[in-house]
């Protein structure tokens, strides 16, 4: 936590840590700035089982004294942040959902092998093998190969993923998530504050089926695609999400 001013929350991706909103730590010097790592990320252990990420974030931000918040969210984040605009709109003034998850979706059998990839690799120990799975499927994106991704932000996201992975194996079986709002899919209408949906368009198929339903499913939401980048655009092309997060929030968050 740093900073001054109307606060932003920022919430990662579940291949990432807190650390991938670094562009953004910077560049969004002027508000109070939060970056927590969710439990089983980071530096934050994995805890009681099952998880309920959206319960953390809300305890959190009891805990601070927080509310009226933007949250920026990222995939995993993205869909956290959905869940405490439905759940707790008090904690919540805006939304930025990059890339954002989105319980109920129906994924393709593309994201289905994906899954399985990882799920093979760390039940039989190759962290290694299991990181590049992600990195393959989320950072390089359906139509890339690695070295056309810049290697510092391939880097970078092969650090975030395998911590996360090496907390999260010895349970790996066991690693269940309890919603906070189950059905938030359906429930995308109640959500009353000004919302940013942005997408990369070297991301999978999937996330841009769901950053278009969120666009027209949340009330006034507003959409923008960022070029050159798959999942994670706020670390692959920084300086145009960062201009895109500097212009919504200078207008809808109060000085």
């Amino acid at each position: 936590m740093d900073g001054d001013g109307p606060t932003v929350v920022f919430v990662h991706q579940g291949i990432a840590d807190g650390r991938v909103w670094e562009p953004q730590w910077s560049s969004l010097g002027a508000y109070r700035r939060i970056r927590p790592d969710l439990r089983s990320f980071g530096r934050s252990a994995v805890g009681a089982l099952p998880l309920s990420h959206a319960r953390d974030v809300a305890g959190l931000l009891d805990e601070l004294g927080v509310g009226g918040a933007a949250l920026v969210g990222g995939s995993l984040g993205g869909r956290v942040a959905l869940e405490l605009a439905v759940a707790r709109p008090e904690l919540v003034a805006a939304l930025v959902l990059i890339g954002s998850g989105l319980p109920g979706h129906d994924w393709s059998s593309a994201v289905e092998r994906y899954a399985h990839a990882e799920d093979e690799a760390v039940s039989r120990g190759d962290l290694a093998a299991a990181t590049e799975v992600n990195l393959r499927m989320w950072v390089d994106g359906p139509r890339r190969t690695p070295d056309q991704v810049d290697p510092g932000v391939r880097e970078a996201m092969r650090a975030m993923l395998l911590r996360a992975l090496e907390l999260q194996a010895p349970v790996w079986a066991d690693l269940d998530e309890e919603l906070l709002v189950p059905d938030v899919g359906e429930r995308l209408g109640e959500i009353r504050v000004p919302t940013l949906v942005l997408v990369g368009d070297e991301d999978v198929e999937d996330m841009q089926t769901i950053a278009a339903r969120l666009a027209e499913a949340i009330p006034g939401a507003r959409r923008a695609t960022i070029a050159g980048a798959a999942h994670v655009p706020n670390l692959e092309r920084p300086a145009e999400v960062d201009a895109h997060l500097l212009d919504f929030l200078a207008e809808v968050l109060p000085g």
